[in-house]
């Protein structure tokens, strides 16, 4: 494998791997508050899962960010004054519309409700795909200049 292809390959291994830390606090966070497991039947937003998973996701997305800065993106820099922290905000937002579209598709058109349906709808198949995205365009748009681009013979991505 090429030094860029190894780098790559680094790259993804460690955004999953923050992504999963992330996810996973997302998750617990998302089924407390829709399903409340094991607090006596108090699920705070039971009728709102929508609400629910923007509300676990964003406190995910503050974990991933700090994450993806400091491990899996750390060789690369940004032009953003802010240091991509808005930049980031927004592609996880956006790139968070996936997600909540499987889960309305769900609860909505297929009428499915119960905790198995809600975890495989939004945090199986949306989240599969939202994290494609959200790889590719943060790698590009948040953290696409490289340290030592001119090191290695490699074109910093603006």
């Amino acid at each position: 494998m090429t030094p860029r292809g190894r780098r790559l390959a680094g790259e993804i291994w460690r955004y999953l791997a923050v992504g999963l830390g992330a996810t996973i606090v997302a998750v617990l966070l998302f089924n407390l508050l829709v399903h409340g497991f094991n607090t006596g039947g108090w699920a705070p937003l039971n009728d709102q899962p929508v609400l629910g998973y923007v509300i676990a996701n964003l406190v995910g997305t503050a974990i991933a960010y700090r994450g993806t800065r400091s491990w899996a993106f750390r060789h690369r820099d940004t032009r953003h004054p802010d240091g991509g922290r808005t930049a980031f905000l927004l592609i996880s937002l956006g790139t968070m519309l996936i997600p909540m579209a499987c889960l309305w598709i769900s609860r909505n058109g297929l009428g499915l409700d119960d905790p198995v349906s809600d975890n495989l709808s939004a945090n199986v198949i949306g989240l599969a795909l939202a994290n494609a995205a959200r790889f590719v365009l943060t790698r590009q748009l948040v953290f696409g200049i490289r340290e030592d681009a001119a090191e290695d013979g490699a074109t910093a991505t603006p």
